[in-house]
């Protein structure tokens, strides 16, 4: 493969559109809501037989936005545009790749914060719990008021992988494709106590009131800031926060305080502080329990195999060897459970030294990897 094919450029600038939905939602909790609007964004052009569409499932704390810039906005960049755009991986030339932020987000979407119809107040701890189950049918909406009947491919990041894997199982005549990227087929105990330390930092936030602050004006900063702080840390490697910032002190010399000291707590107070000013807690609260909640092979006596036997895509399996949160080991669950069912899998392992985040991040190996999968389904779709 030529080194340079897949350099590529942006999208350029991009425009949210909104979908309403007037049919009511049934959630997987039982919850209805009568009406709801999902916002996404498309790049690239749908072909004459709708075959070459692509679904990007976005992680924790990001959204719609996947690629391009905003006019009023520069420095906006979507959160995937390192892999997504003309003559990038994911080729915009070739493919219609679509971004959604999902029900229950702080983006545009229905979420918490949303005013709920039917009462004429934001819907604040009455918004449902949410899961990727539920994720996923509210995609398939979308996906027929764009008249598309079937993905070339699905794929996501960390939560967004596990939607990519849930459309193979809710609805495997929908996709061809499933690229599941820094995943797991369920989280760790060690996984859910970090996320449940998040929550209890929001919920005992006195700006919180039960998740009625909005009326109030007020909103659960504090909380939310160490929320950001315990994940942000175990979405990077020890090794690269010792590249980073190693023991690094901010002034030159110890304080003798309660101040930051270190380069890491100033960065750390510094992510936690920007995450704050922008994200919604109740959003949090509910994204953190969907990454809990996922566990596919639940429902089939812990067997993955079993949970794995509807899939009829093809698969992309990607993991680091950095990543502690997301290990190899459960990547390679997943495989053994698709092999299990004689499935058609692909798997690599990359060795990056970037944690968690790693399949943000621009890596050579990783890229020119997904590029070549993309290649594969280009020739299938005629792009």
């Amino acid at each position: 493969m030529d080194e340079n094919k897949h350099i590529g450029q942006s999208v350029g600038i991009v425009t949210p559109q909104v979908a309403k939905f007037t049919e009511p939602f049934t959630f997987k909790c039982g919850a209805v809501i009568a009406d709801y609007e999902l916002v996404y964004e498309t790049y690239g052009m749908l072909n004459s037989d709708h075959s070459n569409a692509v679904l990007v499932c976005h992680a924790l704390n990001a959204s719609h936005h996947v690629a391009g810039t905003y006019a009023d906005d520069p420095g906006n960049v979507g959160w995937w545009d390192n892999l997504i755009g003309p003559g990038k991986p994911v080729d915009t030339n070739r493919f219609f790749v679509i971004g959604v932020n999902n029900l229950g987000g702080c983006h545009g979407s229905t979420g918490p914060k949303s005013i709920n119809s039917g009462t004429g107040k934001p819907w604040g701890s009455q918004f449902p719990v949410v899961t990727v189950e539920d994720w996923v049918k509210s995609q398939t909406r979308l996906a027929d008021r764009l008249g598309i009947p079937q993905f070339a491919a699905v794929m996501g990041g960390s939560l967004g992988a596990m939607q990519s894997l849930q459309w193979t199982i809710s609805y495997p005549e929908r996709l061809r494709h499933a690229l599941v990227i820094a995943c797991a087929p369920n989280l760790s105990a060690q996984n859910i106590a970090f996320n449940e330390i998040a929550r209890q930092a929001i919920i005992t936030d006195p700006d919180f009131h039960g998740g009625d602050y909005y009326e109030r004006g007020v909103t659960p900063k504090r909380g939310l800031r160490v929320a950001r702080m315990v994940g942000h840390v175990t979405y990077l490697s020890d090794d690269e926060m010792a590249n980073k910032f190693g023991r690094q002190l901010k002034h030159g010399k110890l304080n003798y305080s309660f101040d930051t000291d270190f380069q890491i707590e100033s960065y750390l107070r510094y992510q936690a502080d920007k995450f704050a000013e922008y994200f919604d807690a109740n959003t949090y609260l509910r994204i953190t329990k969907v990454l809990d909640y996922f566990d596919p092979a639940f429902e089939h006596g812990g067997d993955l195999t079993r949970a794995l036997a509807p899939a009829k895509a093809a698969f992309l399996v990607v993991s680091f060897t950095t990543d502690w949160r997301f290990s190899p080991e459960r990547s390679r669950e997943i495989v053994s459970a698709l092999l299990d069912n004689r499935g058609d899998v692909t798997y690599a392992e990359i060795d990056a030294p970037h944690g968690h985040d790693a399949f943000l991040l621009d890596d050579e190996r990783y890229h020119r990897l997904v590029a070549a999968y993309f290649d594969r389904i280009g020739v299938e779709v005629g792009a």
